[in-house]
């Protein structure tokens, strides 16, 4: 530290000595400033971080939208081209946030470069683009994450503990569902979510593989499925040209039942015109000696019920509220009864990748690496087969087939 103007003690140098690595994050709408809030918070919080984090460039497309973005979130610069933002030796993570299409190229590209890569889910397009995808990062020996940040809420990592320690005892059932409104209005207009080809399974993908992935977290692989799909709204009006009717090509809504290799069973439910419902992920597991109820839109609780308890006249489901300093993560948050949000999950999903990145350790079992990321779309690809035949669909456990 050196003296300054009168008072003024400069910490400069200090900063200038602690380590850093530098990101370069593909895409600048909903997930890129997710991921870059998380960047910007992340040494905040967890002091002091095993690196801090150098926002090098962000890339997009609209040269002034991305423009925009990079002054706006903090980075340095920006590029319009992610084959020229992988060559920037100044990157040591590839943050992948742009649309599913844009999944599969650029992050193999970055892996073959000596990147490090943290990719949005869904992971690819299709399971064999994931398996390209989980390969090439291990071929080329980087780190690899998939964005389930579901798994970096502490309520859910507070249920895998649970889980863990056996508390629930052998489990019987997972009920998982994910339930959002917007498709329900036949006026909203068609975008690349709509598409097939850009957007990858509807609200399969885009918010079923969270609960496929939650499931496959807390109770275990899943081993068969018998599915329903639907897609209520069958075209869309063009943005610009409303009296125009395009196609849609991806599913509104799921519906599937599910076995666990350890013999369990559930089901996953996901929908995109579920009218009222903003963003409710939940889901209920039941145990031979207890249950444990989530919901995503009450963050900080989970419903918790334990067959035997000290206190035996307490009969029915306990509201918990996971915000104790002994809780996951909330060590480097407020004192207890302080909630924390949806965006925080993304600040530990960063840490947790960084941390795995300077310390050399592994991302699993708490964070999804890209295996993970390519079987919750082999689970996927199975209930679309499984919808199509009207039959049960077994999911094998090896190589990818495709």
């Amino acid at each position: 530290m050196t003296a300054g103007r009168k008072g003024f003690v400069s910490v400069g140098d200090r900063r200038k000595e602690m380590p850093e690595i530098g990101i370069g994050v593909l895409g600048y709408r909903f997930m890129g400033r997710a991921h870059s809030n998380a960047y910007q918070r992340m040494p905040l919080f967890f002091w002091p971080p095993v690196a801090r984090p150098r926002l090098v460039a962000i890339c997009g497309r609209t040269e002034q939208a991305v423009a925009e973005a990079a002054v706006r979130y903090g980075y340095e610069g920006y590029y319009t081209d992610w084959r020229e933002m992988i060559e920037d030796e100044r990157i040591q993570i590839f943050d992948n946030c742009a649309s599913a299409d844009a999944h599969a190229e650029p992050s193999i590209a970055a892996a073959r470069a000596g990147k490090h890569v943290l990719c949005e889910k869904p992971l690819a397009l299709s399971a064999a683009d994931a398996w390209a995808m989980w390969q090439a990062a291990e071929e080329a020996g980087v780190k690899h994450m998939t964005g389930f940040n579901y798994r970096f809420v502490p309520a859910v990592r507070f249920t895998r503990q649970l889980i863990e320690q056996d508390v629930l005892g052998e489990i019987y059932h997972f009920r998982g569902r994910y339930l959002q409104e917007g498709g329900d209005d036949p006026r909203r207009l068609f975008s690349w979510r709509y598409d097939r080809a850009q957007g990858g399974y509807g609200a399969l993908g885009d918010i079923g593989v969270h609960i496929i992935d939650l499931a496959r977290f807390l109770v275990g692989e899943i081993e068969s499925v018998g599915a329903i799909t639907a897609t209520f709204v069958k075209e869309r009006p063009l943005p610009g040209q409303p009296e125009e009717m395009h196609e849609v090509t991806t599913d509104d809504a799921f519906e599937a039942t599910i076995r666990f290799a350890s013999g369990a069973i559930g089901t996953l439910e996901a929908s995109k015109v579920a009218t009222g419902r903003k963003n409710q992920n939940t889901f209920e597991i039941n145990g031979a000696k207890g249950s444990i109820v989530f919901d995503l839109e009450r963050l900080n609780e989970l419903q918790v019920y334990l067959r035997e308890t000290t206190i035996q006249e307490v009969m029915g489901f306990t509201d918990v509220s996971v915000t104790e300093r002994s809780h996951p993560f909330y060590h480097v948050w407020w004192p207890h009864g302080h909630i924390i949000g949806w965006e925080h999950s993304f600040v530990h999903e960063v840490e947790h990748f960084i941390r795995a990145v300077v310390n050399d350790e592994g991302v699993a079992p708490y964070g999804a690496t890209f295996e993970d990321g390519y079987r919750a779309l082999v689970v996927a690809e199975a209930i679309l087969e499984s919808a199509a035949s009207g039959k049960q669909v077994e999911i094998g456990g090896g190589e990818c087939s495709g």
